[in-house]
C-alpha cells in the first residue's frame, strides 16, 4: 500500500492523512467546502479563493484535465485543493495539462486520499477554521505552532486586484462601463461585453475622482477575497459615487454596497461555495438556483434607513442575497449571474444594469 506523504492538520487538534499533488509548498489556510460537481478549473483560478484551501465535496477530481479558455483569472491565489480521489489521466480531448501539472506550475499543494465527507461534515458543524497543509513527517503539536504563529492576514484584495487598468471591447458597443477590480472573474468581464458594454477594469485603490474623469455610463463593483470592511478605498469611492451613476455590484462588491450605504456585514459560519443555492426574487416570487462564493453576507437588520431594499434571498438560511436603492439606480446580488447554474436564471441582471444605464443617458 502506497504511503501517506501529507497531512492536513486543523487549528482545533483534528488530522487527515493522505497523498500530495500540485505543489510541495506548505501552506496555512482557512479551510472551506464547495459543493459543485464540475468546474474545479473555474474554482481554482477564481481570485476569491485567496488564502483558502477548498474542499471538494464531489468525490472524483482531474479526470477532465485543464483547458486554456476556462480559466477565471490568470493568476492562481487559492491557497489548496483538498479532494477524495484525484485522477491524473484525464479524458478530455479539449485539456492541455493536467489539475497536478498547473497545480505544481503555481506551486499550489493538493491533497488526496482522505475523508472529504468526514471533513465537510466537520466544516459544517463547526464551521471554517484555519488549518496547516504540510508534510506526513510535521507532528501536531508542529503543526498547531505554526498556525498559530501564522497571522490571518489582511491584504486579501490588494494581492489579486489589477497593478493598472486594462480594457475589454465588443463591436458596436452601447455602454462603458468602469469595473473596479477587486479579484474580478474573467467571464463576468465576457457576460458585460456580451451585452454590449466596453469594460475598463481598474484597481481597487482608484478613486471616486478617477473614475469620474473617466465618464462612464455605469460602474461595476466585483467579487473578490477576504473581509469587506478591509477594503476602505472601494467603500469610500462607492460614498462619493452613489446616487451620480449606475452602480452593479456582485458578491464582494454587493457586500461594499451595503456597507458603503451604512450597513453591516458579519462571518457566515462556513460561507456560501458552490452551485444550486436556491434564493427567491422578493419582487417576481420566482426561485433562482444560483451559484454562490463568499464568507460574509449583509446584515439586514443593519439595513434600515439606508435606503437600501431587500430585493433577494437565500431559501436556505434567509440571508440577504440582493439589495437595490431605486432613487440611486444601485443594486447587486451576493450571488453570481455570469456562473450559469440555472444556466440562465440570473442572467437577467446584466440586462437590468443596461437598463439602468439607459434610463440615467436618457434623464441626464
Amino acid at each position: 500500500m502506497k504511503q501517506f506523504d501529507r497531512k492536513l492538520i486543523l487549528e482545533d487538534g483534528a488530522e487527515y492523512c493522505g497523498y500530495g499533488f500540485g505543489g510541495s509548498s506548505q501552506r496555512v489556510c482557512e479551510v472551506v467546502f464547495n459543493t459543485s460537481m464540475v468546474g474545479y478549473q473555474e474554482i481554482i483560478s477564481d481570485p476569491s479563493y485567496t488564502y483558502q484551501a477548498v474542499v471538494m465535496t464531489y468525490p472524483l477530481i482531474g479526470n477532465y484535465g485543464i483547458t486554456d479558455e476556462d480559466f477565471e483569472s490568470k493568476n492562481m491565489t487559492i491557497g489548496g485543493l483538498i479532494v477524495r480521489d484525484y485522477n491524473d489521466m484525464p479524458s478530455n480531448f479539449r485539456y492541455t495539462k493536467t489539475l497536478s501539472e498547473l497545480l505544481e506550475e503555481n506551486d499550489i499543494p493538493g491533497i488526496y486520499g482522505i475523508d472529504t465527507r468526514e471533513l465537510t461534515r466537520s466544516i459544517r458543524d463547526r464551521g471554517a477554521r484555519r488549518a496547516l497543509i504540510t508534510g506526513i513527517d510535521t507532528t501536531l503539536e508542529e503543526g498547531l505552532e505554526i498556525i498559530r504563529n501564522t497571522p490571518v492576514p489582511t491584504d486579501a484584495v490588494s494581492k489579486v486586484s489589477c497593478k493598472k487598468r486594462w480594457y475589454s471591447r465588443t463591436s458596436n458597443h452601447k455602454y462603458n462601463v468602469v469595473a473596479v477590480d477587486c479579484g474580478i472573474k474573467l467571464n463576468i468581464v465576457r457576460s458585460l461585453n456580451k451585452v454590449g458594454c466596453n469594460v475598463t477594469i481598474v484597481p481597487y485603490d482608484i478613486t471616486a475622482e478617477e473614475i469620474e474623469f473617466m465618464n462612464p455610463d455605469g460602474i461595476f463593483l466585483s467579487n473578490g477575497p477576504g473581509d469587506p470592511e478591509d477594503v476602505t478605498p472601494v467603500i469610500e469611492a462607492v460614498r462619493k459615487l452613489k446616487g451620480k451613476y449606475p452602480i452593479f455590484g456582485i458578491c464582494l462588491g454587493h457586500q461594499i454596497i451595503g456597507l458603503a450605504y451604512g450597513g453591516k456585514t458579519y462571518k457566515l459560519k462556513f460561507g456560501h461555495h458552490g452551485g444550486n443555492h436556491p434564493v427567491k426574487n422578493l419582487k417576481t416570487g420566482k426561485i433562482e438556483i444560483t451559484s454562490q462564493n463568499h464568507n460574509y453576507a449583509v446584515d439586514a437588520d443593519s439595513l434600515g434607513g439606508t435606503g437600501l431594499e431587500v430585493t433577494h434571498i437565500n431559501i436556505l438560511d434567509n440571508t440577504v442575497e440582493g439589495m437595490e436603492c431605486k432613487a440611486d439606480r444601485v443594486f447587486s446580488v451576493q450571488y453570481h449571474p455570469e456562473s450559469a447554474p440555472g444556466p440562465q436564471d440570473s442572467f437577467y441582471l446584466f440586462d437590468g444594469f443596461l437598463n439602468a444605464m439607459k434610463e440615467a443617458k436618457e434623464n441626464a
